[in-house]
């Protein structure tokens, strides 16, 4: 943004960090309220519609679907973006943000509707997932579970919170045989991305395992300690952007599976977990196969 950029270069005519970082962080505390006032209208609008006749779409597969809600909200997001802060990107799931966008600036990383299949089939499970990123650093984590009305949020450096109530950090140690992992089963059979025996190894050393059909979702109860570790093969940007920076407010770790760093300019296979447990899982189960595509 360009008015962060004429205050930073101000520090040369003795305005201090303390001055600068407080300017960014009162910035981004308005940029949160905002973000959340239009997450919640767009909730609304998704249970309004729950009920009417949906035009239901398939995309890359036939289990990858769309729905016209899907579109409408991401529409919604971004003309409010646009109107809003002009000069801020926008990278959105189903085509209406920018079409060239990097990291650079302020960027927000939507997923309208995460968790479709849930959506369609279901009318649960399924979260608006908005992360808003500067320079390539997650400042704001906006995760609704419409349905519920439970909204999961975080600002970098502020804390995580459930519903206005402070969710608490990760603390002690947790053991993986004591520890509930959400994962798809569909990752312990035969895969061209990891190394099913692996999977099924790791599921056996844990307490047990579930899988909401949701990536946003999975986050959420992991920051709010319901489990302990999330692992999947490939998710896109708009699948994480947002609970990454949940996770680092509560004191959590996600990486890669390897344990490498996320990019968000592409598809990561994920873990992210309590620290505790973080190592023991990428290093001793899992083991990737030969797939740059990862």
């Amino acid at each position: 943004m360009c008015f962060l950029v004429h205050i930073i270069k101000g520090n040369q005519n003795g305005i201090n960090n303390k001055g600068v970082n407080l300017m960014i962080d009162n910035n981004f505390k308005s940029i949160h309220e905002q973000a959340k006032k239009w997450v919640y209208e767009a909730g609304e609008f998704i249970r309004d519609s729950l009920d009417k006749p949906m035009l239901i779409e398939t995309k890359s597969n036939a289990n990858d679907l769309v729905t016209e809600i899907d579109k409408s909200t991401e529409e919604f997001f971004v003309n409010k973006i646009r109107d809003f802060y002009p000069s801020h990107k926008i990278i959105g799931e189903e085509g209406f943000g920018d079409r060239e966008a990097n990291l650079s600036g302020t960027v927000w990383i939507i997923d309208p509707i995460d968790g479709t299949m849930n959506f369609v089939h279901q009318k649960r499970n399924f979260a608006i997932s908005v992360g808003i990123y500067h320079d390539g650093v997650g400042m704001i984590g906006l995760i609704y579970d419409v349905i519920s009305d439970v909204l999961y949020e975080a600002r970098k450096g502020a804390g995580a919170f459930k519903n206005g109530s402070p969710l608490e950090r990760f603390s002690g140690e947790r053991k993986l045989k004591e520890s509930i992992l959400g994962i798809n089963g569909y990752w312990a059979t035969e895969n061209r991305r990891v190394e099913h025996e692996s999977v099924q190894k790791l599921i056996k050393a844990v307490r047990g395992t579930r899988s909401y059909g949701s990536a946003a979702l999975e986050f959420a109860y992991l920051a709010e300690g319901v489990m302990d570790g999330y692992v999947t093969m490939k998710l896109a940007p708009w699948d994480i952007a947002a609970g990454i920076v949940i996770i680092e407010e509560v004191g959590g770790i996600t990486s890669r599976a390897d344990g490498s760093a996320i990019s968000l300019e592409g598809n990561n296979s994920i873990v992210s977990s309590h620290p505790s447990i973080h190592k023991e899982i990428t290093k001793e189960y899992i083991q990737l196969k030969d797939n740059p595509s990862i």
